[in-house]
């Protein structure tokens, strides 16, 4: 399996979740929740042979979007390469060029160009390790865009847990890569996620250990006639967007 994911970038233009929700206002996040809506097929979307996880998790989120609203539109793996190529220089051709994105690439290239045409409305960074705002952006949002580096020792586990001796050794963090993943589900016992073309879960203490990044998508594929969730400033977040200069 390939990953994708380039070290993490600190941009001080990334809108902050935080900064458009009222905690007061917000409906509870349910104790558990699963947009995956029996989806069979999943799809490698390149990522077998491709450090493409970046568009991989972006269409998987197109996927289960659009299936929550009751007609599922697939990318074809053409549209996820071709999206890839452009963000990273990757060569289809010749293969040259295969060293991943970064995610705040894809996330900008998914909102300016859009993917398969798809196009989100915006993003915004969750705080680091808050349980609560990925729990929010999975049960409002539909998903969560989630960066991982990953140890060595995921790459035998069926759930990615932190195994008994720790973080050291083959599961000290990055030993592995970095990789993207749409988060789509969770639950007390840990998150349901995307990946290669299955549902993987991955327990709350292997995300507190190993997630560098993770992503509310606003997006109209879910987000019915773009109408804001209760308690969230979709308005608002649209004007700082604007307020964005390209780069």
């Amino acid at each position: 399996m390939k990953l994708g994911k380039s070290t993490p970038v600190d941009d001080p233009k990334t809108l902050q979740l935080a900064d458009y929700i009222d905690q007061n206002a917000l409906p509870a996040a349910p104790a558990q929740y699963n947009y995956d809506g029996n989806i069979s097929a999943w799809g490698m979307m390149g990522n077998d042979k491709i450090n493409i996880c970046t568009c991989a998790a972006a269409g998987h989120l197109i996927m289960e979007w659009t299936n929550a609203n009751g007609a599922m539109f697939t990318p074809a793996d053409q549209d996820i390469i071709k999206a890839y190529a452009a963000i990273s220089g990757y060569n289809p051709l010749t293969g040259t060029g295969d060293g991943g994105a970064g995610t705040l690439d894809a996330l900008n290239y998914w909102r300016k160009t859009g993917i398969a045409g798809h196009n989100i409305l915006a993003y915004a960074a969750l705080a680091p390790q808050n349980h609560q705002h990925i729990m929010q952006s999975v049960y409002l949002f539909g998903g969560c865009y989630v960066g991982l580096s990953l140890p060595l020792s995921a790459q035998t586990q069926t759930v990615w847990a932190i195994p008994p001796a720790g973080t050291q050794a083959s599961s000290t963090k990055g030993s592995w890569g970095g990789h993207v993943v749409p988060v789509i589900g969770y639950d007390a016992n840990g998150l349901t996620l995307v990946t290669w073309g299955i549902t993987k879960t991955m327990t709350w203490d292997f995300w507190n250990a190993y997630c560098d990044e993770s992503y509310a998508i606003i997006s109209a594929d879910f987000a019915s006639n773009n109408t804001a969730p209760n308690g969230f400033n979709l308005a608002s977040l649209k004007q700082d967007l604007q307020k964005i200069t390209a780069g």
